[in-house]
């Protein structure tokens, strides 16, 4: 039997491989002579660069740029191995998990590091840059890399906003004069993982704002603002985003991007998918397990499991999600691919102790699975063990 394991990391808590790893142990302990391939995946967000610089055996690189706050952050990028490729993620220069929750204050977070980096990775010398947006801590349009890639966002004085989506509302004038023509030698491909819009009842900040900190008065403040800067960004550059689908991921940094950096948007899932092979490792496969932190409605919209789950069923095989913790509306996921989905919480506990408990709950809740699933085998009397054992990991 083959068994395609395909999860998305555990967000703050275990990368995407260690997922997989564990999942793997699980089974084995059921199956032990079943074949594993370990096919780590992202969706643009954590864990982006690791999945597509690992499996093209590029390099990665480190460099210092401005956090979130305005803090001094190092951050990584990789090259992929044929050195035509950058991989960027925003999560590792502006990105939720470098703050603590007393220090989430979407009205002043920057996406400026985000800008460094998509320089620094422009400097290689590469024909394409892949960006992924996901884990954003800011809720400013993108507002800040655009002034870190030489772009002026001023005000009715002339002078450069303040960070952070707190500020857009007195933006009178964009001058990209001085953006560095370095973009004009690469595409960038924005590998997104939701399909929210900029504006609206489901965009960034009614949606997202309030995971990044924001309070309900503070949503109401930077709807305004993105509104504000959107009606401006299309008086000068014609381009109408606002309800553009994708542009709220980010804190809307995709709407920056598609306006000045003539940016693709792309399914982040979908993307890493084609360039892991994903597809071809599935035909042959006898069960697909998925995963990620948490499983629920807002998984339809462009997450890991859901991805995974409608390549799977182009062939029509199973699909099992595990996951951190389930929603009360979890159920529309059975739609969209997954078969059944379980939670590795086996008890009330503080996400703390959650946490410290990842790997053993990931290989207990693998366990049970294999187990239920070995005895649905056994019921059509299918002989779902192979003599060999193997675990490959997809590079």
């Amino acid at each position: 039997m083959k068994i395609i394991i395909a999860p998305d990391s555990f967000k703050e808590s275990m990368s995407a491989l260690d997922v997989a790893q564990h999942i793997a142990h699980g089974f084995q302990e059921v199956y032990p002579n079943a074949r594993y391939t370990l096919v780590p995946i992202a969706d643009g967000g954590e864990g982006t660069v690791q999945a597509l610089i690992t499996s093209t055996h590029g390099q990665f690189i480190q460099t210092q740029v401005t956090g979130p706050l305005g803090e001094p952050v190092v951050a990584e990028f990789g090259v992929t191995g044929d050195g035509q490729t950058a991989v960027v993620e925003m999560a590792s220069a502006s990105g939720l998990a470098l703050l603590t929750p007393e220090q989430r204050h979407p009205l002043e977070t920057t996406s400026y590091g985000t800008g460094q980096l998509l320089l620094a990775a422009a400097k290689q010398g590469v024909k394409h840059i892949i960006l992924g947006v996901g884990g954003s801590a800011t809720n400013d349009g993108g507002a800040g890399l655009l002034q870190a890639i030489g772009v002026h966002l001023l005000d009715a004085m002339g002078q450069e906003l303040k960070p952070g989506g707190g500020a857009l509302n007195q933006l009178v004038k964009i001058d990209a004069s001085g953006r560095d023509p370095i973009f004009d030698q690469c595409q960038i491909t924005i590998a997104c993982d939701v399909t929210n819009p900029l504006l609206g009842p489901q965009g960034a900040s009614h949606i997202f704002g309030p995971q990044k900190g924001a309070d309900p008065e503070t949503v109401s403040q930077l709807e305004a603002n993105l509104t504000h800067f959107a009606k401006v960004l299309e008086q000068q550059t014609g381009r109408m985003i606002a309800h553009y689908p994708g542009t709220g991921a980010g804190g809307g940094i995709n709407a920056a991007l598609l306006c000045y950096l003539n940016a693709e948007l792309h399914s982040g899932v979908e993307l890493i998918m084609s360039v892991l092979n994903l597809e071809e490792q599935l035909k042959d496969a006898d069960l697909v397990i998925t995963g990620e932190g948490r499983i629920d409605s807002q998984s339809i919209h462009g997450k890991v499991p859901i991805g995974v789950a409608r390549l799977a069923k182009k062939y029509h095989k199973p699909v099992i999600g595990i996951a951190g913790s389930l929603s009360q509306d979890v159920k529309v996921v059975y739609s969209h691919g997954l078969d059944c989905v379980f939670s590795v919480i086996l008890s009330p506990c503080s996400l703390e102790t959650a946490f410290a408990q990842t790997e053993a709950n990931i290989r207990l809740t693998a366990r049970n699975i294999a187990k239920s699933f070995q005895l649905g085998c056994l019921s059509v009397n299918r002989d779902a063990v192979i003599p060999q054992h193997s675990i490959s990991v997809d590079r």
